[in-house]
């Protein structure tokens, strides 16, 4: 596994996580935490959980907003967000906004197939909403937020609608997988017009490239639909700009101009694309930002998001 570094500032990427400093609470002040819920029990592969952190300063019940993690749809952990990005920033301001949050596990590429991890996803809002009542969150206020693949992952949650086959019956089998809001930090939209990851101009600071494996001789798409039976039917199916309907819930698209792995044209697509359709959606091209907002201060993007979230949700 080779060291990232980011050019001229000395700092270098992990290879590792050292254990959690002696007297640190993995638990935020203010919230009552399910750590490890197992929101999905698949023979043949590892259970699948979800930590929820609840504010226990707000009346209940609270709106909750499901994080989706990035890593190329092969790599990530409900547990971690980008180790580049300041500590607790997504996190600490949903709590602090009166968000319960999850942050949700899914099945890898290697793991399984698409739509696996779409089945996993929406599995997680079934199990949450089943749950509701008992774990103090509002079932009609529910959000989904990722990052890379993980926004591309937020956006099908929250565009597939009707569809069996990419609802899945994992876990909590029954119920609505419906959210309220999406926001969609620059996922793939469109495999047609997604070019190659290994031709991406990646920088030396991207925290998806080497110490994740993912695109140096073999593509994550290709990867994560290697088991389809029909590789065509597979695109159009993940792909977001496919299922678009001017029923689709609330949408904040955000991506950066100078996006080295996803280029901009994924998100302008689907923008353009729910425009068409009338469906609701804000789109906005952060000038100078790379992927995993390499190269800006995210503090007023995660502002944007929450403001979003607020207007649709009601804080």
């Amino acid at each position: 596994m080779s060291i990232i570094t980011i050019p001229d500032t000395g700092y270098v990427f992990p290879s590792f996580r050292p254990p959690v400093s002696a007297g640190r609470s993995p638990v935020p002040a203010g919230t009552s935490a399910h750590l490890g819920l197992s929101y999905a029990l698949l023979e043949g592969y590892r259970e699948l959980g979800l930590d929820l952190y609840v504010p226990t300063d707000r009346p209940g019940p609270v709106p909750c907003v499901i994080w989706i993690h990035g890593g190329a749809w092969l790599s990530g952990d409900r547990r971690y967000f980008p180790d580049i990005w300041p500590e607790g920033i997504v996190f600490d301001g949903l709590i602090a906004r009166g968000y319960a949050v999850a942050t949700i596990d899914y099945r890898h590429a290697r793991e399984a197939s698409f739509p696996a991890q779409l089945h996993d996803a929406k599995a997680a809002v079934r199990y949450l909403r089943h749950f509701a009542g008992e774990l103090g969150i509002d079932p009609t206020r529910f959000a989904v937020w990722g990052e890379s693949a993980g926004g591309h992952l937020a956006a099908l949650v929250g565009l597939v609608s009707g569809r069996p086959d990419l609802e899945g019956s994992v876990g909590v089998a029954d119920g609505d997988s419906a959210v309220s809001a999406v926001v969609d930090w620059y996922g793939v939209s469109d495999v047609a017009t997604m070019p190659a990851f290994a031709e991406a101009a990646l920088p030396d600071a991207d925290p998806h490239a080497d110490a994740e494996g993912a695109w140096h001789g073999e593509e994550p798409i290709d990867v994560v639909l290697a088991g389809v039976a029909d590789r065509a039917a597979a695109e159009l199916d993940f792909s977001p700009v496919n299922h678009v309907t001017a029923s689709a819930p609330p949408f904040l698209l955000v991506h950066g101009d100078a996006d080295g792995l996803v280029p901009i044209g994924q998100s302008v697509l689907l923008h353009e694309r729910m425009r068409a359709a009338g469906a609701p959606v804000t789109f906005h091209a952060v000038p100078g930002a790379n992927h995993v907002w390499i190269g800006v201060d995210m503090e007023p993007l995660v502002t944007e998001a929450l403001d979003f979230l607020d207007g649709v949700l009601g804080g």
